[in-house]
């Protein structure tokens, strides 16, 4: 019977000493890394330090702090203090930094100091993915997913829960002066320096609370966070709440890689379609690009500047009209007739249009019976719950919108790709990053990870398609 295959003695001495790039495969990503950053002009994309001082004691080269974050967004090591121990340990960063074991504060500077830098090097890799052929497609799929920031939900405020603190602590006073009236009433009243102290305390930190509502009032959105002033309160699942950033990505539909991306602070995605598909235009360098979303993104004029900007938007819309709660007619099914241009009601009614008026900048067009014929109607109770008429707005450039239900409706998939599309990249950052959130604070410093996050998704995406060996040399061509 055999035993064990046994390993090597720790203290055998070897005849020849063996080489670092021996034990790094030809096919291995960490080459990737090396050649990328390798061809790229790191003065011309906005490095620090680039040009070494001739005086003093001699810095890191950029390139190998570079080479340092990308392997570590490529592994799920984002902190600082993480990398400083892989260097000290980890063969395939000791071959990427040749043996250098930079300490975590000069690590953690480099990529605090570097934000221009970091986001033209994510850029630089989306424009080899376009040199390569990748976006063929002009089908693009945009998507917001919430990304947890350092800030925790206590430190962050809004009037209903300052209310809520102050509310707490004023009790807190009442409870004690009220004590100190009855010992007064029973002849027991006993000076208490600790006592007076506690109260004092407890006067500061109400008074503390009402100059941070004052603070909670004046902020353009009602909120307040403390430690990362920039996040924002948001809606993750269901009544769930978090501290997060909603982040907005632009991803090919072929190869799934994210040809552009956006932190923001907004909780909803309303509104944020024509920015990204813009982003998208210039990563791509095409104007006719089509842009698929969900429901979130539905927002008329946003839509139209969409399409104004050479998109062809796709856009599902959601009913947020509680029309089927109240138990009346939806507004889908008052049909307009362009050529006459009038509404039919469910009771083949005509709706006719009556005037034209201007809310918030946006010129909309009046559609109704005369009030006798309405409330005569048979059906007026599931049309509407009011004394007077239905009434039917339309916007002015309602046709747009008409005009993009048609495609979608020609396109019945078009829902299911964006679903198998965009959240695969979210997914696999998020998997990578854990159950963790942000490292950095801020919107500069929080972009410049979501950077680096992207580039290792790009990178490890173009890795599985092309292989190392080939996304070097197409690289070094």
């Amino acid at each position: 019977m055999s035993g064990f295959i046994l390993g090597q003695s720790r203290t055998q001495v070897t005849l020849f000493p063996e080489v670092l790039d021996d034990f790094i495969p030809d096919n291995n990503p960490v080459r990737v890394i090396d050649t990328f950053v390798n061809e790229l002009n790191l003065a011309e994309m906005g490095f620090k330090r680039t040009t070494p001082k001739l005086t003093g004691r001699p810095g890191y080269d950029p390139a190998i702090m570079l080479k340092l974050y990308i392997y570590g967004y490529l592994n799920r090591i984002q902190s600082s203090r993480r990398l400083e121990r892989e260097s000290q340990r980890n063969v395939e960063l000791m071959w990427l930094v040749e043996r250098l074991t930079p300490d975590f504060k000069t690590i953690a500077d480099f990529r605090k100091d570097n934000t221009k830098g970091i986001k033209n090097t994510c850029k630089t890799f989306v424009e080899i993915c376009r040199k390569l052929n990748m976006f063929k497609d002009t089908l693009i799929t945009i998507d917001g997913s919430k990304f947890k920031a350092v800030n925790n939900k206590r430190n962050n405020f809004t009037p209903s829960k300052v209310k809520g603190h102050i509310e707490r602590v004023e009790r807190h006073i009442q409870v004690y002066l009220n004590q100190l009236t009855e010992a007064d009433d029973e002849d027991k009243a006993e000076v208490n320096p600790t006592n007076d102290e506690q109260l004092l305390a407890i006067k500061e930190t109400l008074a503390n609370l009402k100059a941070l509502e004052e603070k909670v009032n004046k902020a353009p959105d009602k909120q307040i966070s403390t430690t990362d002033p920039d996040s924002r309160l948001m809606k993750v699942k269901g009544f769930i709440r978090q501290v997060c950033y909603n982040v907005q990505t632009a991803v090919d539909t072929k190869h799934h890689l994210i040809a552009a991306h956006e932190v923001t602070n907004r909780p909803s995605d309303r509104s944020q379609l024509c920015s990204m598909g813009k982003e998208a235009q210039t990563a791509l360098h095409k104007k006719d690009i089509t842009v698929i979303a969900d429901k979130g993104y539905f927002a008329g004029q946003d839509i139209k500047d969409a399409q104004d900007a050479g998109m062809i938007p796709i856009v599902p819309k959601g009913d947020t009209s509680g029309s089927a709660k109240k138990g009346i007619f939806n507004r889908s099914l008052f049909k307009y007739d362009p050529e006459k241009d009038i509404y039919i009601c469910p009771a083949n009614e005509v709706l006719s249009y009556r005037f034209t008026a201007v809310e918030k900048g946006i010129t909309l067009k009046r559609y109704f019976l005369d009030i006798m014929t309405c409330r005569a109607c048979s059906k007026k109770s599931r049309c509407t719950t009011g004394k007077g008429q239905r009434k039917i707005t339309r916007w002015e450039h309602e046709d747009r919108l008409e005009q993009m239900a048609e495609i979608l409706t020609s396109q019945p998939d078009s829902m299911i790709i964006r679903k198998q599309t965009v959240e695969h990249p979210f997914g696999t950052i998020k998997y990578w990053m854990g159950s963790t959130h942000f490292q950095t604070k801020r919107f500069k410093n929080v972009s410049t990870e979501m950077n680096l996050h992207v580039l290792a998704y790009n990178l490890n995406r173009m890795v599985s398609i092309l292989g190392s060996q080939n996304l070097i040399k197409a690289m070094m061509a």
